[in-house]
């Protein structure tokens, strides 16, 4: 049984004879483009009324993706996308009571904007999409090779259906210009084995990439209005490199150890789940924070924005703390 909000997309996609996955779509751009136009208007009053529907619109966006990390059982996912409806609801009350020109809010409306747009042109282009599909899955081979830890390949580019199945990227009668039809789960992915041709139960797909962690940094450090681009350019310099040599050792971290202990086992959660699932993101977490905190010496004014945002309690308890 589904929930109340998800049943009632579904209710719409159904009369508009759509797939509920394209009704998500449509809210989510249309919550993108309202806080690109209220970060472009930011130093109007009428900022704050094109924001607060964005933010809801995005928040619904998000929140619809829960039902399936609640299918993959992906605790963390889970409770992020969960989340991000109320939190929506939340900054759309702040933004209708305050009517201001925060730059503080300004500031975060435009890093949502300049995170959630990039990552969705990349995935609505297919050519883009697969291209970094097949760049993370070739990182982690290189990867593993270089390490020692096993000689693997690459598959062929395969496509998700969404009414179930897959098919060869050459059998595929999708436009790989822009996407026009719903995917499947997986979406565009390519399965790695062994170098004798077995089958390492692994597949590379989209968010495998690191690309949701190098897009929260490009947001935050792009919507940083009153920092210079060449400040800004070092930042971007240090962060998507990072991120994605830290994102080859994840992923290259996963394939072997499931590969290695594939029958290991705890509380019945496989290796794969609980590497993918709970030690990686714990891991992705902590080096984000890391990062964050080296990114502030190069760009205080991103911390100070951070700082503004917090409730006031627990900006005494941080200024407390440093003092």
């Amino acid at each position: 049984m589904q929930e109340p909000i998800s049943a009632a997309i579904a209710t719409i996609a159904e009369l508009l004879d759509i797939s509920s996955e394209s009704v998500r779509l449509v809210l989510g751009i249309l919550g993108m483009v309202l806080l690109a136009i209220s970060f472009r208007d930011a130093e109007k009053p009428r900022g704050a009324n094109i924001a607060a529907p964005g933010w809801i619109l995005l928040g619904l966006f998000v929140y619809l993706q829960s039902s399936y990390y609640i299918k993959i059982e992906d605790p963390v996912l889970i409770l992020m996308t969960a989340a991000a409806l109320p939190g929506g609801i939340v900054l759309a009350i702040i933004e209708i009571q305050k009517k201001s020109t925060d730059e503080s809010l300004i500031w975060f409306r435009g890093m949502v904007a300049w995170s959630i747009i990039p990552y969705h042109i990349v995935y609505l282009i297919p050519y883009l999409n697969i291209g970094l599909v097949l760049f993370t899955a070739h990182s982690a081979e290189w990867m593993l090779e270089f390490a020692g830890l096993g000689s693997y390949s690459i598959g062929e580019m395969m496509v998700s259906l969404e009414g179930g199945g897959e098919v060869s990227l050459s059998d595929w009668e999708g436009n790989l210009f822009l996407l026009t039809q719903p995917l499947g789960e997986s979406g565009f992915f390519v399965p790695m084995y062994h170098s004798n041709g077995e089958e390492a139960n692994i597949s590379f797909i989209l968010s495998c990439s690191g690309l949701q962690s190098m897009i929260i940094f490009v947001g935050a450090i792009c919507a940083l209005r009153s920092v210079p681009w060449n400040r800004r350019l070092r930042g971007l310099m240090i962060a998507i490199p990072t991120i994605h040599v830290l994102n080859t050792f994840r992923n290259a971290g996963i394939v072997w150890l499931t590969d290695t202990y594939s029958n290991w086992a705890i509380g019945g959660i496989g290796m794969f789940d609980f590497a993918h699932s709970y030690a990686a993101k714990v891991a992705s977490l902590f080096a984000m924070f890391l990062m964050a905190i080296a990114l502030f010496d190069l760009l205080p004014e991103m911390h100070n924005h951070i700082m503004r945002l917090l409730p006031l309690k627990q900006r005494k308890d941080e200024s407390d703390s440093v003092n």
